[in-house]
């Protein structure tokens, strides 16, 4: 895919501001689709819009497929007669600038809970239409999530032996005796897909396109293995036998240990990749383009062993290669995808996302060691690429200047730059846009001027991610119209 020359903000809807202690679909998210569109946008970026799993990651999640009914709108939900304006209580947010975790699931799950119930035995057309088209992967998601529920939340693998093998009898029974429980997920996922579904027309409207994010592998404790077992490299029992990670490069010294099962490579091929295929076809009913995670995982993986402690003990092995995007091109048609390829890139890897006519990423944050000519110095660009000032796995511009780089990466940076340090946000944002890169992408954070801790997340860190909100001063009409003077000067105006 190659994009027109243009920019694009990158922020999560968890970290929009609002009432209810986590951002949402409601009316925030229209008034930051209005802020993108004044300031000259023609990209919002999200992170997966899947349910999240440990500390808030939605890298970690229970699905694939399914969407995170934390973000659907309470105020919206009062709109369409599905609560009433008195059951809709605020948490206190005057002061909270991170998502409130806890605050957040007890209140989403009260108010949805009532709007099931208010819903209830009530024609929904709509709902019946969203069940009908997206069955292929929401049976399954349906039935595991009200398991999980049942269970207390424990992880598959800890339920009864014929449930938790996913044994077709025991499911089906199971589910004929538990049908109010299973309507209740796919209820949460038609409310997050209608509202999802609002705000894409909404930036439509506006001239502003979707770019999400899907990454490489799934997490253990998922409808998507639970229900697809064979898919993967499981023992008998349904534990891994190799796991997912990345050998040490810059982000950890010690590598990182995701601990996410691999696939079967050979039975997905086997059966023409069929569960990737609607994998990717769902992803797209969402988004305009994708973000392929770890693209380098389809060339080669770091295969870890099951049960090693670091990183270090694995080893790459081969992924599916063109294989897999071929299939998918047979079926959907040309793949409006970019590939992530940062960290430990072989030349496979370059040689798959070029066969591909894919864009790959330059992060601005790793260009001005002094000691080498990076890849990600702009000269060094190309048109077919997407550059950021950093991502959601990198501190701030502002951070990363005060509290990361060394005397002498500030200095080259100042002197590439014609910087005096003042602005460094600013004139970060200005070498990504003069960038001959069709695409440039900055997190809202940059705009804002933030300092480290507005971070989204830091690898190899289990706690204290995923939390940064927006406060008052960080999606400002200045800073829209400075970034759209901006997109004038270099181009990139919509």
């Amino acid at each position: 895919m190659r994009f027109a020359r243009s920019f694009g903000v990158l922020l999560h809807p968890t970290s929009l501001p609002g009432p209810f202690g986590i951002g949402d679909l409601g009316p925030a998210a229209t008034q930051y689709l209005d802020w993108l569109r004044e300031a000259g946008a023609g990209w919002w970026q999200v992170l997966p819009l899947t349910p999240v799993g440990a500390g808030g990651s939605p890298y970690s999640s229970t699905s694939a497929f399914a969407g995170n009914p934390l973000l659907v709108s309470p105020e919206l939900l009062v709109e369409e007669g599905l609560l009433d304006r008195r059951e809709v209580t605020p948490l206190d947010c005057r002061e909270v600038t991170r998502v409130d975790w806890s605050g957040a699931v007890a209140l989403k799950e009260e108010l949805l809970e009532k709007a099931w119930r208010r819903a209830a035995g009530a024609p929904l057309p709509e709902l019946e239409a969203f069940a009908a088209a997206e069955k292929d992967w929401l049976d399954d998601y349906a039935v595991y999530a009200a398991l999980r529920r049942a269970h207390g939340e424990a992880p598959w693998w800890q339920w009864p032996a014929p449930l938790a093998q996913c044994q077709r009898e025991a499911v089906v029974a199971w589910r004929s005796q538990h049908q109010d429980e299973v309507r209740r997920i796919v209820f949460r996922q038609w409310l997050f897909h209608h509202q999802w579904q609002r705000v894409r027309q909404q930036a439509a409207a506006r001239g502003v396109r979707v770019l999400g994010d899907a990454p490489i592998f799934v997490a253990l404790d998922s409808a998507d293995v639970w229900a697809n077992r064979r898919l993967f490299r499981l023992d008998p029992e349904g534990r891994p036998l190799v796991v997912a990670g990345v050998p040490p490069d810059y982000f950890s010294a010690e590598g990182q240990l995701w601990g996410n099962p691999l696939y079967d490579w050979e039975r997905l091929a086997s059966e023409g990749y069929r569960w990737w295929i609607d994998r990717i076809a769902a992803n797209l009913r969402l988004v305009d383009a994708l973000r392929l995670d770890h693209f380098r995982g389809f060339a080669a993986c770091w295969e870890i062993p099951a049960g090693a402690t670091t990183a270090r003990e694995g080893r790459w092995v081969a992924g599916p290669g063109r294989a897999l995007f071929d299939a998918l091109a047979a079926a959907l048609g040309p793949l409006p995808l970019v590939a992530e390829d940062l960290g430990f890139i072989t030349d496979d890897v370059r040689a798959l996302r070029d066969e591909l006519e894919l864009p790959g990423m330059a992060i601005l944050q790793f260009a001005f060691d002094p000691r080498e000519r990076s890849a990600f110095l702009p000269y060094q660009h190309r048109r077919n690429l997407v550059v950021y000032t950093g991502t959601h796995d990198n501190n701030t511009v502002v951070g990363w200047y005060w509290r990361e780089a060394s005397p002498e990466v500030r200095r080259f940076f100042c002197e590439y730059a014609g910087s005096d340090g003042r602005e460094v946000h600013w004139d970060m944002i200005r070498l990504a846009f003069a960038s001959v890169a069709d695409l440039a992408i900055l997190p809202q954070q940059d705009v804002a001027g933030a300092g480290e801790e507005a971070r989204m997340n830091t690898p190899g860190v289990a706690a204290g991610n995923w939390g940064f909100r927006l406060t008052p001063g960080m999606a400002t009409a200045a800073q829209a119209q400075r970034l759209k003077h901006l997109a004038w000067v270099y181009g990139r105006a919509q």
